[in-house]
Formats: C-alpha cells, structure tokens, sequence
C-alpha cells in the first residue's frame, strides 16, 4: 500500500476551509484528484471539497465577500481564500440518470461522504481525506488501484460511461498522464459508450486532449484510443497513415512514425505537441510511389495540405484562434532544410517568414521528427549550426520586420510628397529585403537615399 497522506504538502488556506467548516459544525473532506496526487507525490494544484454543509451554510460560514454561486444547482460553492485560491465546495450529492450522456437530469444532496464517492468516476479518484483526523475514506478500493497503478471504473464501468461519455477519454488520458494500465472491463467498456462519447462538446474533448498530450508519453493514451475507437471520432485523419510505407530515412509508417514524434517532442506545451500530431497528417493524401525505389513514396508539399488539414481539425475541436494559428505555422514550416551555404541574408528570411517567437516551437518539432525517424541521428546535425546563427542576428538585432527599419511611412511619403496609399508599404517591404542582404543599409540616410531608386523598381499596374 502507498503511505499516508501527506498532510504537510496541503497548503495552510485549503486546510482552513476544512477547519472552518468543522468549526461550524459541518464535515469536510479534501476529495478527487488531489488526494490522489497527494498519494502520488505528483504536483497538486486544484483541490476540492466535499462536505455536508448545504450550499447555503457554505456561503454563511465564509460569506458572501468570499464566496461564489458558481454552481448552486448542482451544490457547488467557490470558496476564494486569503491567498486568492479558489476551493470548490460541494454538497455530499448523488446524481440521477445522464439521459443525454453529459449532465445528470437530477443532482440531490445525500448524508455520507460514502455515497457521494459512489457517483465518481473512477476508483482512483473515489478518494477523501479529512485532514483533522488524517483519516482516508476509500470504500472502492482506490488506494489498491494506485498501488497496482490501475483505473478502474467505479461500479459498473458501462454504467459510468454513459452518465458521462467524456469518462472515455478521461480513462486513456489518465493512463496516459499516470503511466498506468486500464483495468480490462473498464477498457473494454469504451467502445459500446463510443455512441454517448459523440454527444460531448468539442470543448470539452479539446481540454481532455490538451491534458493527454502534456504528459510526459501521450503515446499511452494516443494508443489506447486507437484500440477503442476513441481516435476514430476525434482524429479520423491520422488513421489513414496506418500502413503508409515512407522512405529508406524513416523506419516506419506514418502513424507509428506521427505517435513516435509527439513523444520525442520535447516541448510539453499541448499546442506545440499537437502540432506534432498533426505535422505530417497529408502524407497519406499526398503519397507518390517512386519508380526508381519500389516500397518508398514521396509526398511532395505534403506540409502546405496539411496545414490545410490541420486548421479543419482545430476548428473541429475549437481551438482558440491563436492556438490554432500556432499549430498551422508549425506544420507548415517544419520541412525547412537548413544548408551551410545559405546567405545571413536567406537565415533573416527564414526568421521572418517563421517569427522568432515561433522558432524554439519548430525546433522541438523537428526534434522529435529526426528522433522519430527510428534512424539514431542526432537532431543538432540539422539544427545546430542555424540555431547558432539565428542566436547571432537577433544578437545584433537585425531587422526583421518593417517597424524594424529606421524610416518610418510618414518619412516615405514626406520622400515622395504622396499622401497615405499601398505605394508606401510596398516601398518599406522593399526596403526592408534591402536590409535584409544587407543590415549596414538600416539607417535614416541610407534609407532615404534608397527610396527613389526603389519606387523605379516596383511594378507597374
């Protein structure tokens, strides 16, 4: 069994909502997953509490200036601490039936923080710890599970995933997350809850998957839902690399190759390591045999599609906008191929067309991309030098963007005696390529200087 809970790692604000609420009369248990993490020495930061306080007694005991009706209905009562902690605070309750699998139609309030557990999803989080008596209320067995590093449903595994369908991916996303096995009734319940998993916000499915892909090995899950038919419904487009041969620089098809990368990714930001998921998503759509070498294929322009493909797919899911404008940069630009030959002036260009805000992102990519190649290469071979001299022209602040210059439009229309118009920004983006292949050129005379002979050179309509 694992040892007890440890109670000097739960801050001093969460112990005193306990205290407080006993003070008054009431019970209170920390519950869920921190007391898991708490078993786990994993890193906790949300905690919660179940007590037998109504909503009502909740907000008397801390008052209104300290409290939030966040969930009334439902008995939930945010409790915001001394140190600005939020506490979810939440009647003992039990739940009637999910008729549309992601809500219970009914919540009611019952008298043991026993039957409160009942309603939980898996054994692991059907935990609570009441910190006065250090005491471990775990009537499903949840502690053996963590020792056996096991998830299992609570009670009939069916049951609990069409109350919720999100409990499936929530299943393969904590093995992926704890390193754990899914006991096989729980995992061989996923598939016939497949039909309730669909009625799921995209939002919702979003958040799991972000949390999936910041483990440390989101492979675990990523397979998982393979085998249960969970990556069918959320991304239907990576299956059709299952099986696509690539080339004698890969060892092997696209799928196992895409898992192999968000692994390698070293980046545990959930966008960069969706990216990698979605990095190579057009290959199967662009694969061309090549003559000369039966077995391989080529995908030419394989990342311009996919980014096509990849911006479809985090609408899909909802992705806020910058998010989803990060995963279809990445994409795009990952098959850069760096040669010693290239001019400072080509390595600004590829700085600007990327962003420098961007560029530790595609290097983690294209980290985890060499690694997943299954070839042993060693990935600074490809980014080591340009790493170097991307680190030497922001050293020297080379201009990469036209408020980088040292004229400004309002100097070029003084130059030109021309009022506001496209003309202007085409004589700064001109300039600014001047600068490029050459930075000695990025001062307010040499600028100036240059603005007649390039307004001569630009196209005429």
């Amino acid at each position: 069994m694992l040892s007890a809970v440890p109670k000097d790692r739960i801050p001093d604000d969460v112990l005193s909502v306990c205290a407080r609420l006993r003070a008054s009369g009431h019970e209170a248990f920390l519950v869920g997953g921190a007391v898991r993490d708490l078993l786990l020495e994993r890193p906790t930061q949300d905690y919660d509490v179940a007590t037998s306080a109504r909503p009502e007694q909740v907000m008397k005991v801390f008052g209104r200036r300290f409290t939030v009706p966040t969930g009334l209905q439902h008995g939930t009562v945010t409790v915001v601490t001394e140190r600005g902690r939020n506490v979810e605070v939440t009647t003992y309750r039990g739940e009637g039936a999910y008729s549309d699998g992601r809500r219970p139609d009914q919540v009611f309030f019952v008298g043991s923080i026993d039957e409160d557990l009942a309603r939980r999803d898996f054994t692991i989080n059907a935990l609570a710890y009441e910190p006065a008596a250090a005491l471990l209320r775990d009537p499903w067995h949840g502690e053996a599970d963590l020792s056996a590093r096991v998830i299992r449903a609570v009670g009939d595994p069916i049951a609990r995933f069409r109350e919720d369908g999100l409990r499936t991916m929530r299943a393969v996303r904590l093995a992926a997350q704890l390193e754990f096995s899914i006991e096989p009734h729980t995992l061989a319940a996923i598939p016939p809850a497949i039909e309730v998993f669909r009625k799921v916000s995209a939002e919702r499915v979003r958040d799991e998957l972000y949390k999936l892909l910041s483990a440390d090995k989101p492979s675990v899950g990523l397979r998982l839902m393979l085998e249960t038919g969970l990556l069918a419904e959320v991304l239907p487009e990576l299956l059709e690399g299952r099986g696509v041969a690539q080339n004698r620089f890969h060892r092997y098809d696209v799928l196992e190759h895409t898992l192999r990368t968000v692994d390698e990714t070293p980046a545990r930001d959930p966008v960069v390591r969706l990216s990698a998921l979605l990095h190579d998503v057009a290959k199967p759509r662009t694969a061309e045999p090549r003559p000369e070498a039966p077995g391989e294929n080529t995908f030419y322009r394989h990342e311009i599609i996919g980014a096509d493909v990849a911006d479809a797919v985090c609408r899909r899911l909802k992705l806020p906008n910058r998010d989803r404008e990060r995963v279809c940069l990445l994409v795009a630009q990952h098959m850069f191929f760096y040669q010693p030959e290239w001019s400072d002036g080509t390595v600004l260009r590829f700085l600007r067309r990327v962003g420098p805000e961007n560029v530790p992102d595609l290097f983690a990519l294209r980290v985890g991309d060499v690694h997943a190649r299954g070839m042993g290469e060693d990935p600074e071979r490809e980014l080591g030098e340009l790493r170097r001299r991307i680190e030497e022209a922001m050293a020297r602040q080379a201009a990469l963007k036209v408020s980088d210059l040292a004229i400004s439009g309002t100097d070029v229309m003084a130059a030109l005696g021309c009022p506001p118009g496209p003309v202007v920004g085409d004589v700064l983006r001109a300039l600014l390529e001047r600068v490029t292949d050459d930075p000695a050129l990025n001062t307010r005379a040499a600028l100036l200087a240059l603005v007649p002979e390039v307004v001569r050179a630009l196209p005429r309509d």
